[in-house]
């Protein structure tokens, strides 16, 4: 990849590939560091790839493996509250409340969820990319707006 090219795919998708590693880590400095990972690897990659679309999802897989990672390291064994993460800015409290309602759910239904309504894949781009079924991701996506519903309906 030359340096052109790095660039350009840094600038465009880096916020992308850090809201992801925030939505996973839920918190700003792993995701920081994910995020730089993600990079670095994107740096290192030796073959082109097909389109923007192939570079997009490759760069969506790395960015949830090196979450996954971290994730397991054994240093990484502790909990970060939601106060002290950075939140996108929203027009109303209406989608605030959503979006921490969607980060309080389990991982098996946040990201998904996340995924699908906050970057816009279609449920067999989800699939594809967290290595499931669409009939899993499906499943995980009514389930997760079961609970959002239940915990959007008892605040």
């Amino acid at each position: 990849m030359t340096e052109r090219e790095f660039t350009a795919a840094a600038e465009e998708y880096l916020d992308m590939v850090y809201r992801i590693a925030l939505n996973c880590l839920r918190a700003p400095a792993d995701a920081e560091d994910a995020a730089q990972t993600a990079m670095l690897r994107l740096w290192q990659r030796q073959e082109p790839f097909a389109d923007r679309a192939h570079l997009r999802n490759w760069l969506v897989r790395v960015t949830l493996n090196v979450c996954r990672d971290t994730v397991r390291s054994s240093w990484r064994r502790r909990m970060v509250s939601l106060e002290s993460c950075r939140e996108p800015a929203f027009a109303d409290g209406e989608h605030r409340a959503l979006y921490r309602a969607v980060m309080d759910l389990p991982e098996k239904y946040r990201v998904p969820l996340y995924l699908y309504y906050y970057e816009g894949y279609s449920v067999p781009e989800v699939g594809e990319l967290l290595e499931l079924k669409p009939s899993t991701v499906q499943t995980r996506l009514d389930r997760g707006r079961k609970q959002l519903k239940t915990m959007l309906t008892e605040e």
